[in-house]
């Protein structure tokens, strides 16, 4: 079993934002599977399924709460399911990494990102993350002003494919193991 969090901010005024990414990939995936997200009393919305038959259950959550305040429901979904960080993936938006552009980590800091700096406090830093390249602000525009802002009409031409490439990683992921699916994320495209 893994619990695969999306990480954004609540509601429909934040739902289109560069930040609210982990969530839309999420999105993707609980389709895929054909999941429906609920509510549940660890503040977060959850949807449980496989991708395939036979192959690991799925715990997708949405935390209810604001990103930076993400650590808490992550850490009682964990809690609740008899799962350690070692079964945590967590898809979130990486200002370091262009846009439309898949890595994963295993561990490691949270460079600046408030919602995984709060989920390495309250659970460990030792969980998968599939990052999702928003690229950097453009100009002198502050980060944290344009993580809070929607994608650009180009961006959002190539959003789907990057949606889809963030829920094809984090299956591969769970499916074929983190060094597989790095090699195949990481190498380069023709």
């Amino acid at each position: 079993m893994w619990l695969v969090v999306g990480l954004g901010n609540p509601g429909p005024d934040y739902a289109a934002h560069r930040h609210n990414v982990g969530q839309m990939a999420l999105d993707v995936l609980a389709e895929r599977i054909g999941a429906s997200f609920r509510l549940h009393k660890a503040r977060a919305a959850v949807a449980e399924g496989r991708v395939a038959p036979g192959a690991a259950k799925l715990i997708l959550a949405k935390p209810a709460s604001f990103m930076n305040l993400s650590g808490g429901p992550v850490a009682a979904l964990l809690k609740f399911y008899s799962l350690d960080a070692s079964r945590l993936v967590v898809l979130h938006d990486e200002l370091d990494l262009p846009f439309d552009t898949v890595r994963l980590k295993q561990g490691g800091g949270h460079g600046g990102h408030n919602g995984l700096r709060d989920i390495s406090a309250a659970v460990s830093p030792d969980y998968t993350r599939v990052r999702i390249g928003i690229g950097r602000p453009p100009g002198r525009q502050d980060a944290a002003d344009f993580v809070l802002k929607p994608f650009s009409s180009t961006e959002r031409g190539a959003l789907p494919n990057l949606l889809g490439d963030a829920a094809d990683a984090t299956e591969d992921v769970v499916t074929r193991g983190l060094l597989d699916a790095q090699q195949k994320w990481h190498a380069p495209r023709a």
